[in-house]
């Protein structure tokens, strides 16, 4: 469970800054190189390869070699992870607004008649 949490912690750390969010949102249509990664930032290649070796080490990005390419990869099983986690609270969350829904419900049959009512 400790090293659940740990993983976590540098997952979302990782995804806590907003140049890896738009990586991971660029790697999200496909792989790319470290060079097609940094068109859109006005930092160096060097900056993006960190916070590539940042999403690495948070396992939420993968490598691979292809020739003189090391295109960079979404790792999606890492980030269906991050979305159980989520999501089983999300749905914690959910079953509790749905019984409060089911006792608004069942006092608002137990309410004063309005005027409506009255006529």
């Amino acid at each position: 469970m400790a090293d659940d949490d740990a993983a976590l912690d540098v997952a979302f750390t990782a995804l806590a800054d907003p140049v890896r969010r738009r990586i991971i949102a660029r790697l999200s249509h496909g792989p790319a190189t470290v060079n097609e990664l940094a068109e859109p930032f006005e930092i160096s290649k060097q900056a993006v390869s960190k916070h590539i070796q940042v999403l690495e080490q948070a396992q939420l990005v993968t490598r691979s070699r292809d020739a003189q390419r090391r295109p960079v990869h979404l790792n999606p099983a890492r980030l269906e992870a991050l979305t159980a986690w989520i999501d089983r609270y999300r749905l914690v969350r959910e079953g509790q607004f749905r019984s409060l829904d089911a006792v608004l419900e069942s006092s608002a049959g137990h309410t004063a008649p309005t005027a409506k009512d009255r006529k």
